[in-house]
């Protein structure tokens, strides 16, 4: 069967320059550029878009509870060491070949959920957490 080009969506991996572990689910690969409306008097066809700030999305990472590694860094920055990392998103194909990659430059976690706990269902423990960032590189 010949490749189609098309990439599945379920084998990356995250690094850093601290292991990370792995994951389950990663979300907020977003930049986008906000617009301003600039009208221009006389001109009533049409209003002037402009480009104004860049922002970025917070990259979210779900995983099971494996390694401390995310909550220490986390706990580093509730005791006020900003220790901001390079991350990078790497989408592989079936013979784990890097076939695209994101950069993020200065990140540093912001936010972490716990697991969802319920003696009535049969589910993995995850834990969530948010990365911020100050840019996404595409290689």
């Amino acid at each position: 069967m010949a490749d189609s080009g098309v990439l599945t969506a379920f084998r990356f991996q995250v690094s850093s320059e601290v292991p990370l572990g792995g994951f389950s689910e990663c979300g907020g690969l977003q930049v986008e550029t906000e617009v301003q409306d600039y009208p221009e008097g006389g001109q009533n066809a049409y209003v002037h878009k402009l480009p104004g700030r860049v922002k970025q999305t917070n990259l979210r990472l779900k995983r099971g509870l494996a390694t401390q590694a995310l909550w220490d860094w986390y706990a580093a920055i509730l005791d006020g060491d900003i220790a901001r990392r390079s991350v990078s998103v790497r989408l592989l194909d079936g013979t784990r070949t890097v076939r695209a990659e994101w950069r993020l430059f200065r990140a540093y976690p912001v936010k972490w959920i716990g697991p969802d706990l319920n003696a009535t269902q049969n589910q993995v423990a995850a834990e969530t957490i948010e990365l911020v960032h100050e840019g996404i590189q595409k290689g």
